[in-house]
């Protein structure tokens, strides 16, 4: 089958982020007298939102009311202000991979649950020779994936039937926010999350280098 679209994920999939979302949140918990973590513990603490990392993060013993968790989420938000592009890149392969769904006249879009000024920073930034139609991360009012509003929403914008979209991404809470907005979910294995999860969450296939979506996306 030959898609219309692909939806990605942004961070594990398109971008490696994890090293300058540890540095921050690290650097907030290190300021407020609480243990940090090594850089392998983020893979499983990020993916859901930026007060869900906060929250992840603290010790079980941590004072942990809403008020706190406003607090470090905040803090979190002006750390990784300061450095959120200091090691940030694209995966290797992604540039010819999107190069290669460009030339497909495949359209392109990204849904995350990052921040959504966040988000669209990293895409301006670091993935600024590829147009995306549709750059969306998480704002009020629009639930975190795995709640499929924002893969419906998405197709929505793009003008697209979700059948003829193929969504990419490297958990499992994407392969639930495609299967659930009826568009067909691929996992990659180089991101955050085990090709366990991703399969046991929905995945209907999966790609172990970049080029591997260009073929799922029915250009080779």
């Amino acid at each position: 089958m030959r898609f219309q679209a692909v939806i990605f994920d942004l961070d594990g999939t398109l971008l490696d982020t994890l090293a300058d979302i540890a540095d921050a949140m690290n650097s907030v918990l290190s300021a407020g007298g609480f243990p940090t973590h090594p850089l392998e513990a983020y893979k499983t603490f990020v993916g859901d939102g930026v007060r869900n990392l906060a929250r992840r993060t603290l010790p079980p013993d941590a004072h942990r009311d809403d008020d706190a968790i406003d607090r470090f989420t905040a803090a979190m938000r002006g750390a990784y202000a300061k450095n959120w592009n200091h090691k940030t890149a694209p995966y290797p392969g992604v540039p010819a991979m999107l190069d290669a769904l460009t030339a497909g006249g495949v359209r392109l879009a990204i849904l995350s649950n990052k921040p959504d000024d966040f988000t669209a920073m990293c895409v301006k930034e670091l993935l600024p020779r590829w147009e995306f139609d549709v750059v969306l991360g998480h704002r009020d009012g629009l639930p975190l994936k795995p709640d499929p509003t924002g893969a419906v929403e998405t197709a929505r914008r793009l003008g697209v039937d979700p059948a003829d979209i193929l969504y990419v991404g490297d958990s499992g809470m994407d392969m639930q926010a495609a299967a659930g907005a009826g568009m067909f979910p691929l996992g990659v294995l180089w991101g955050f999350r085990s090709r366990e999860e991703l399969l046991e969450n929905g995945a209907l296939a999966l790609a172990g280098v970049p080029a591997d979506i260009v073929t799922h996306a029915g250009l080779s």
